[in-house]
């Protein structure tokens, strides 16, 4: 099947199989929750904001604990018994460094869905945090001082960024992991799982932005900036086949699938970034 093709049966399959934004983003006071829990040992779920059936297992699990009426329902009163931690509400004080609570876990929800995730989903605003927080402050055009008041927070209650150009399929692949929340934490792309050695393409023409191992756990990397702020990355890499400055068009075979960096098997991780933020690429994918 040629390559086009391929490639165009691979987007339905995706759009058919795959929740869009919308959809797939959950809400953040229920990642707080959802933190809150984790921490009690009662939730074991992903920390994805949607109140699901594990969710709302936890809650009865804690509400039996305490002696509550067993609904199910995060109200008041369950609120109030999961303690000061849990009790914080996402817009309830001024986030800043050194603060612990559900409202701090919502915080860093709603960052990682905007671009900016901050290692693990857990309620503690540490030096990761901080710094997420600051360089999205930065990317919204907005002091940054680490502190997540009204107006930062009013921004990330917005629609997360989009790419506000389209891009190809880089590889024969279908999609595996998707952008999104993982575990505790936030997957920043997309996965395809291939053989060692698959061909790895441009998703779109441009420059060679950089080259090389990443140390924080991409393995080998290439970067491609394709103008108006978006780049796509293409990490775990076992062959390059491009130099930094260079003009590749779309297509065009840029390097081979490996599984070098923080990887547990071949595949191919791609991003679309705009302006620095990580994008949900599925969107972008034609």
């Amino acid at each position: 099947m040629p390559f086009r093709a391929l490639t165009a049966l691979l987007v339905l399959v995706a759009a058919l199989a795959l929740p869009t934004v919308a959809e797939a983003m959950g809400r953040p006071g229920v990642a707080g929750l959802q933190v809150t829990l984790r921490a009690r040992a009662l939730y074991g779920g992903t920390i994805d904001g949607i109140k699901g059936p594990l969710t709302r297992a936890a809650v009865r699990r804690f509400q039996r604990r305490a002696g509550l009426l067993v609904d199910g329902i995060a109200g008041p009163r369950t609120r109030k018994a999961l303690g000061r931690f849990g009790r914080r509400t996402i817009g309830s004080r001024l986030l800043r460094r050194g603060r612990r609570g559900a409202d701090v876990a919502s915080l860093q929800f709603m960052l990682a869905w905007h671009g900016f995730p901050s290692g693990a989903i857990d309620g503690w605003f540490g030096p990761r945090t901080d710094s997420a927080l600051r360089r999205y402050q930065r990317w919204r055009g907005i002091f940054p001082d680490g502190i997540a008041g009204p107006v930062t927070l009013r921004t990330l209650r917005a629609r997360p960024p989009r790419s506000p150009l389209s891009v190809s399929y880089p590889i024969r692949a279908p999609i595996t992991d998707r952008f999104g929340p993982r575990g505790n934490r936030f997957h920043t792309g997309v996965d395809f799982p291939a053989g060692f050695g698959a061909r790895v393409r441009a998703a779109r023409a441009g420059r060679v932005r950089s080259v090389g191992w990443n140390p924080g756990g991409y393995g080998y990397l290439v970067v491609l900036r394709h103008g108006h702020g978006v780049q796509t990355w293409y990490a775990h890499l076992s062959r390059m086949s491009v130099r930094v400055g260079q003009r590749v068009r779309r297509g065009q075979r840029i390097g081979a699938v490996g599984a070098t960096g923080n990887a547990t098997g071949p595949h191919l991780h791609f991003e679309v970034r705009r302006r620095g933020a990580a994008v949900n690429p599925l969107p972008a994918l034609r």
